[in-house]
């Protein structure tokens, strides 16, 4: 079985996981999604089902014929369904325990496996094969009555079960005559019924996911769709801290990687201001506050440790950390052998200033949104005014762009809007509080960024927008001036730069981030989240029918999982890039809000 996007995440806002399509482990990290891969199978350049793959957590179901997965309804619970040769059947359910007990959120960094027998006697094999170091070695074993502990990474984990531990050990092939379960979390005594306690776990779980799904506010159209974007995004959150992390994964290639070629793989494992800007956007639209009040938690943090210079970077680690160094991690082939594998991300050196906008914009609905538990105050916004008069300091400077080149700089359009956006929501949030001098303080700069915009961003001679000041190319962010309200989607000018971008970015139903060659070549796949911009842009410039067209043919091209990654190839046969990625799944959020009938048509 080759390598492939098609994964199921399970998590809890503490722990996750990538399950394949034979039911193994095959990514998971730990102590943090941005931690050592415990299974790390995905980018050990081999296939899963050879005998000697390491870094996996496999229940191999002996003359195997048939395999079926799909999801609890309404929750991240895996159901993995197995038939071998004669007939008989087995059930395994995956899941990461999340409930409230003794008050609180219980959410471990824990992994539940439930086995069972559904009809005759399978015969199977339980692999658990851990790795440390980003699979530089097998994890260490010792072994108690009831319990297996691997050691020698960031942290120990202990399995504990019901079932042979000598079978586990010595991966021997045994006949499943009654169920089993398998906790793999902290290095802590058990100290229950494994059997009754696992099943309470999931009967929990289950009913903490389905009452969440319940909160939010789905459109008619699409609500499954939604409701699984939903739900992965959460998982993208890491609860503890309130950070979100654009991807799952690290190094997925952004296409198929030829000999000799530089691969553009990165380690998306951590919190960027702007894609958690979008994730909290999406879910804000679905009335899902909760991710908000966290998000607006570690944002509130990451503005009181800004430094003297008011540097704001673009990215940060889930704990808030500032360094993220790059290296490669060498015993780690790659996906598909694909490498290198990289831990880290250059990115928290760069200037993006478009992060001024992001934080402002992630923030300012505290100040209008009644529902909220901690609303935001008059302290909130003067901690936030410094982070306006950096974007309106740096809103014409060169930067790197949301795109994050490694090899250029210019004064990127997107950046200066996201700036004005900045000054702008000041103003509004100083309206709200009653602040009417500092209202006009920043309505003023706000006005004055926009005047700096008009003039430098539109060129006269193409007629339209161009992605840098004084520059005649494009890029898919300029669809983003309607979103931000910087201009309107039947505005002359909006209308001339959507046709442009249209005729010079798509390529048959797919968008491409821009068209030039940067610091590894031309772009060789698509971006989703550009297809799903252009998909809004052609709805609000009255082409619903091509836009509804376009949104099922992304539809489609999701995994078995419904879930989607960064880019896929030009004739939408295969995903590539890092995986769940989180600004795919906003754009299906948008898109199925902004196309959707009304419940009215329906009521």
């Amino acid at each position: 079985m080759t390598p492939s996007l098609e994964l199921f995440p399970i998590g809890n806002c503490a722990a996750s996981a990538l399950i394949d399509e034979g039911g193994r482990y095959v990514w998971a990290c730990a102590p943090r999604v941005d931690g050592d891969p415990f299974f790390s199978a995905l980018l050990s350049g081999r296939d899963p089902d050879d005998e000697d793959t390491r870094g996996l957590w496999a229940v191999e179901v002996i003359a195997r014929a048939q395999t079926q997965q799909s999801y609890l309804r309404n929750t991240p619970i895996l159901t993995t369904e197995i038939t071998d040769a004669s007939g008989a059947r087995l059930e395994i359910i995956d899941f990461c325990p999340r409930y409230r007990q003794f008050g609180r959120l219980y959410r471990p960094l824990a992994f539940v496996r439930l086995i069972r027998p559904l009809a005759g006697t399978p015969r199977i094999r339980i692999k658990v094969r851990p790795t440390v170091d980003y699979g530089a070695a097998d994890a260490q074993t010792t072994m108690g009555s009831n319990h297996i502990r691997y050691v020698g990474g960031e942290t120990t984990l202990r399995l504990t079960t019901d079932g042979a531990v000598s079978h586990i050990l010595e991966e021997r092939v045994f006949r499943l005559e009654e169920p089993i379960a398998l906790f793999l979390g902290p290095d802590e005594g058990f100290d229950a019924d494994i059997t009754s306690t696992t099943r309470r776990m999931l009967r929990e779980t289950t009913d903490y996911w389905r009452h969440w799904v319940r909160t939010l506010s789905v459109p008619l159209e699409w609500q499954a769709a939604v409701i699984r974007s939903a739900i992965t995004l959460k998982l993208c959150a890491h609860e503890d801290t309130g950070a979100i992390v654009a991807a799952l994964t690290t190094s997925i290639p952004e296409h198929p990687v030829e000999p000799g070629e530089t691969a553009r793989n990165w380690d998306y494992r951590y919190c960027w201001l702007r894609d958690a800007y979008y994730v909290v956007q999406a879910l804000n639209r679905l009335g899902a506050a909760d991710i908000l009040e966290n998000y607006l938690a570690y944002l509130r943090n990451l503005v009181d440790q800004v430094g003297a210079d008011g540097r704001v970077q673009p990215v940060y680690g889930v704990g808030l950390e500032p360094v993220l160094t790059e290296r490669i991690a060498p015993a780690l082939a790659g996906y598909r052998g694909m490498g290198p594998v990289r831990v880290g991300n250059q990115a928290h050196e760069h200037m993006q200033y478009d992060v001024f906008g992001q934080i402002v914009l992630s923030t300012v609905q505290a100040f209008f949104d009644e529902r909220l538990i901690r609303p935001a105050t008059i302290d909130d916004f003067r901690a936030l005014e410094p982070v306006g008069d950096r974007a309106f300091e740096l809103h014409d400077k060169p930067d790197a762009s949301l795109w994050e080149f490694r090899g250029r700089e210019a004064v990127h359009t997107y950046s200066a809007v996201m700036c004005w956006a900045a000054c702008d929501r000041l103003g509004n949030a100083a309206q709200k509080l009653g602040l009417r001098e500092r209202a006009d303080h920043w309505n003023d700069r706000a006005a004055r960024i926009r005047s700096t915009i008009e003039a430098e961003a539109w060129n006269r001679e193409l007629g339209r927008y161009a992605s840098t000041f004084g520059g005649d190319q494009l890029d898919a962010s300029l669809l983003q001036l309607v979103d931000v309200r910087f201009c309107s989607p039947d505005h002359p000018r909006m209308l001339a730069t959507m046709q442009a971008v249209e005729k010079g970015l798509r390529r048959g139903s797919f968008m491409l981030r821009y068209a030039l060659p940067d610091d590894f070549g031309e772009p060789k796949t698509a971006f989703n989240f550009c297809t799903f911009w252009l998909i809004e842009a052609l709805h609000l410039a009255g082409r619903t029918d091509e836009a509804r067209q376009m949104f099922e043919e992304m539809l489609s091209r999701r995994t078995k999982a419904g879930l989607l990654s960064e880019d896929i190839t030009f004739d939408g046969k295969e995903l590539w890039g890092n995986y769940p990625q989180t600004y795919s799944l906003v754009g299906l959020i948008n898109c199925a809000t902004l196309l959707s009938r009304p419940w009215s048509s329906v009521r």
